[in-house]
């Protein structure tokens, strides 16, 4: 590994002795210049929020009246933390959340908003206190677009109409008073709302013959913002069949979820001290994502050829044990060097899709399931996943470039793998980009490129697979800088194991 330049050095450094010794595997990339598909669309970075635990109360609002520093409850370092990332949409409020949610109890005197039973997470009083307004709030601070899940599992069409009419009305409706009345003058933007959530399960457990129809008739009254439908998680072609010929005219979005696991349901597995089998299935299990979008894409495809309606994986991300000492009913787990793998390995596979992927939203943005961040009380600290997102912003926007891999498969038991994983793109100003993941956890690589020049960038590895943040450590496992080659010749780059190496390319 004599050849790996000093920038990426420190990145190295953190792998064991024998690690280093072993020998890299050869890898061939060769990257077109011509497209493969339309733009990677920002919004496939967005994000999900759901009255789920703490990932609402405690890890992003604290309240006005709260010692933690806050803007009008918000906390003020989470915020920050996710203005950095450049948030391009939010999901919200759920999620099971949302189809047992009355938007109604959400408005109006803070302190007279009725107190619920959050009967999907841990049966604890939901207290309203963050609402449409407040959620609004949030979106503006960050400059995200809003997509709002509308209940269709026990509310009526009119109740949803009613609630897109609230918030983006500029009339003198009496629903548009009534906002005016609750604080906020101008109208909102709502650009996407869903119509109903995983309605073959807790969103009503439905036939989807029957969510068709419920389907047509919700969307019926609500105009003015892209209406998804809520789609499938449960690999269900003939729910993908029947909604795309009976509501297809009706909807300008499908929702897919897909949650990645090291095991199956009943034993997902720890969130760290794993060893090498898990780390193997949770990668597996993550680049399953792409046979489902393939396979989902296609039934769209004989039903919309021109591929009008878009493809929303508005749900995905790692799902494991819950963290020990927690309410298991809080989903909150730890983030590992390798939740942001499977973080890399996905967003690789959302641009290798675009035709149809044109949203994606991480489960969830704060304390629940694959988190940005993790907070207790006061204190707050940034996991992989995060510095993940953070190191494939030069994508957003950039047109996908075909890259070729030739590269050796590695094994651990019954699990095969591919050495290493690429996503390339051209960027707005003509640049050229590359996303570089080494999935084996104990060999380098060395990748041997038909490109020229120099790349500098930045890389995430550690020497342990479950390496993370703690509040006590909070950068233990950062990006450090890296960067490879000269200008004028042959570009190779030198991947140290289990590592997330992002850079730009200069000729």
């Amino acid at each position: 590994m004599k050849r790996l330049l000093p920038t990426a050095a420190l990145a190295l450094s953190l792998c064991t002795t024998a690690t280093i010794a072993a020998e890299p595997a050869q890898v061939r990339l060769t990257v077109s210049t011509e497209a493969a598909g339309p733009r990677i669309e920002p919004e496939v970075y967005g994000h999900f929020v759901e009255h789920l635990g703490t990932g609402v109360y405690g890890g992003l609002w604290v309240g006005p009246e709260s010692k933690i520093p806050n803007t009008r409850g918000w906390r003020n370092d989470v915020v920050e933390a996710l203005r950095r990332l450049e948030v391009p949409v939010m999901r919200w409020p759920g999620g099971c959340f949302a189809d047992d949610y009355d938007w109604r109890d959400g408005i109006g005197d803070p302190a007279k908003r009725p107190v619920r039973l959050n009967r999907w997470w841990g049966g604890v009083p939901e207290t309203n206190r963050v609402g449409t307004h407040e959620f609004m709030d949030l979106a503006e601070m960050l400059g995200s677009e809003t997509y709002i899940a509308a209940n269709m599992g026990s509310m009526s069409p009119r109740d949803a109409s009613q609630w897109l009419e609230y918030m983006t009305s500029d009339s003198k409706s009496s629903l548009a008073e009534e906002r005016r009345r609750n604080g906020r003058d101008r109208p909102w933007k709502v650009k996407y709302m869903g119509v109903g959530n995983e309605s073959w399960g807790c969103g009503g457990n439905m036939r989807p013959e029957y969510q068709a129809d419920l389907h047509n008739r919700y969307a019926t009254y609500l105009q003015g913002t892209q209406r998804v439908a809520s789609g499938d998680g449960q690999q269900d072609d003939h729910l993908v069949e029947v909604l795309m010929e009976r509501s297809g005219a009706h909807m300008d979005a499908f929702s897919l979820h897909y949650y990645t696991m090291a095991g199956p349901w009943e034993d997902k597995g720890p969130a760290t001290g794993f060893g090498a089998d898990r780390w193997a299935k949770e990668l597996q299990s993550a680049l399953g994502i792409e046979k489902r979008i393939v396979a989902v894409s296609n039934i769209m495809d004989k039903h919309d050829p021109k591929k009008r309606i878009a493809l929303y994986v508005d749900e995905w991300g790692t799902w494991h044990a819950p963290d020990p000492g927690t309410n298991p009913g809080f989903l909150q787990q730890q983030n590992t060097l390798r939740d942001a793998l499977v973080a890399a390995l996905t967003f690789n596979v959302f641009h290798r899709h675009t035709e149809r992927v044109k949203m994606a939203n991480i489960a969830q943005m704060v304390n629940v399931l694959q988190a940005m961040a993790l907070t207790d009380g006061p204190r707050m600290t940034l996991t992989p996943t995060y510095h993940a997102f953070d190191l494939y912003k030069p994508f957003r926007g950039a047109v996908p470039l075909t890259a070729k891999v030739e590269a050796p498969r590695w094994h651990q038991g019954e699990v095969e793998l591919p050495a290493v994983d690429v996503s390339a793109a051209r960027t707005a100003d003509g640049g050229t980009v590359l996303a570089l993941v080494n999935l084996d956890p104990e060999r380098p690589a060395r990748v041997q490129t038909n490109l020229s020049g120099a790349v500098s960038g930045r890389i995430l590895t550690a020497g342990a697979m479950d390496a993370h943040n703690t509040f006590a450590q909070p950068n233990a496992l950062v990006p450090a800088p890296y960067s490879a080659g000269t200008k004028g010749a042959p570009l190779a780059l030198e991947l140290p194991p289990k590592s997330i190496v992002v850079v730009a390319v200069s000729q």
